[in-house]
C-alpha cells in the first residue's frame, strides 16, 4: 500500500524539484504526484504517493527545512480508515456505503451506525455492523448531541458521515469534528428549503436534479464542497420520480466524496476544496 504526503504552503519556485529530491534520496518509488497553485492566495498544494520504506520523521524534518515558513505537511501511512455513520430514516445512502464496505469497494471500516430513529437498525444487522439508537425525543439539541458524542468518542473514528442524518448540528459539534464530518444533500438548496423539496421542484418544473457532498461547518449546508453531480429530468417525471432520481444521485455522490477523502485526495482551502482525482 502507498504512503501519502500532503503539502500546503506559500508558492515559490523550485518546490516540486526540492520535494521530490528528498524522496529520491530515500530511494522510495513515487507512484503519483499532483500539484496545484491557487493564484489568488499564492498557495501551493501537492499530493504525493509512494511505496517503499523510509524514515518518516527524517522526511518530515527535511521537508520543513526546504518549504516556506508556516507550511503544512501531513505524512499519512497506509491504513484502513475507521468511519462512523449517522442516520435517521432514509436507507439509500447508508445501504450504498454498507454494500461498498461489505465488498471492500472502498478501503474503510464501518465501525458503527448511530440513528436518532430505530428504522435502520435491521439493515445494519444484515451487514453485522453495530447500530446504536439514540433518541432525540424530549431532549434539547445539546443534550442529544452529548449522548451522540459519547458514542462517537468510544469508537474514535477517522471520519463521520451524515448519511441523510436529518438533524441540525450545533456549532460546537461541527467544530469538534471539523474536517472529519461529511454530509450529503440535494442540490436544490437554497431554492427549495424545508419539507418536500421534490414536490416543490416538481411544482416549479425543474429540469435537473442533483446532489452535493460537503464538509460540515457551523454554516448550515454551506461547508466546503467535495463533489456534486446532476441528472436531467423532464415534464414526464412526477414528484415521486424526481425523488427517486434524487436518491440515486445522492448515494453516488456521497460514495464518491467518501472515496476522495479516504484516499487523501482532498485539501480544504478557505471555504472550498482542492481535489486531486
Amino acid at each position: 500500500m502507498e504512503t501519502i504526503i500532503k503539502i500546503a504552503c506559500k508558492d515559490e519556485k523550485g518546490l516540486v524539484h526540492k520535494i521530490t529530491g528528498i524522496l529520491f534520496e530515500q530511494l522510495v518509488n513515487v507512484t503519483q504526484t499532483n500539484e496545484f497553485v491557487d493564484e489568488e492566495s499564492d498557495r501551493f498544494f501537492m499530493r504525493i504517493s509512494f511505496t517503499g520504506p523510509c524514515d518518516m520523521a527524517l522526511v518530515q524534518d527535511q521537508l520543513f527545512s526546504i518549504l516556506p515558513k508556516q507550511a503544512e505537511v501531513e505524512i499519512i501511512p497506509p491504513k484502513q480508515k475507521r468511519v462512523l455513520i449517522l442516520v435517521t430514516k432514509e436507507h439509500h445512502c447508508l445501504g450504498e456505503l454498507l454494500i461498498k464496505y461489505q465488498y471492500q469497494d472502498l478501503n474503510f471500516k464501518v465501525e458503527a451506525v448511530i440513528g436518532n430513529h430505530e428504522d435502520l437498525g435491521f439493515l445494519c444487522q444484515q451487514f453485522h455492523v453495530p447500530f446504536h439508537f439514540i433518541s432525540a425525543e424530549g431532549l434539547e439539541r445539546e443534550a442529544h448531541e452529548a449522548l451522540v458524542n459519547q458514542q462517537i468518542d468510544y469508537y474514535q473514528p477517522d471520519l463521520i458521515v451524515l448519511a441523510k442524518y436529518m438533524r441540525i448540528l450545533t456549532p460546537q459539534f461541527s467544530l469538534k469534528y471539523k474536517g472529519r464530518l461529511i454530509n450529503i444533500h440535494h442540490s436544490f438548496l437554497p431554492a427549495f428549503i424545508g419539507a418536500r423539496p421534490y414536490q416543490q421542484a416538481f411544482n416549479r418544473g425543474v429540469k435537473i436534479i442533483g446532489a452535493t457532498a460537503h464538509f460540515v461547518t457551523d454554516d448550515l449546508d454551506e461547508g466546503p464542497i467535495i463533489c456534486q453531480e446532476i441528472v436531467p429530468v423532464n415534464h414526464t417525471y412526477s414528484a415521486k420520480d424526481m425523488s427517486k432520481a434524487g436518491k440515486d444521485v445522492e448515494k453516488i455522490v456521497l460514495a464518491k466524496a467518501l472515496r476522495l477523502v479516504l484516499e487523501d485526495r482532498v485539501f480544504i482551502h478557505q471555504n472550498k476544496t482542492i481535489l486531486f482525482e
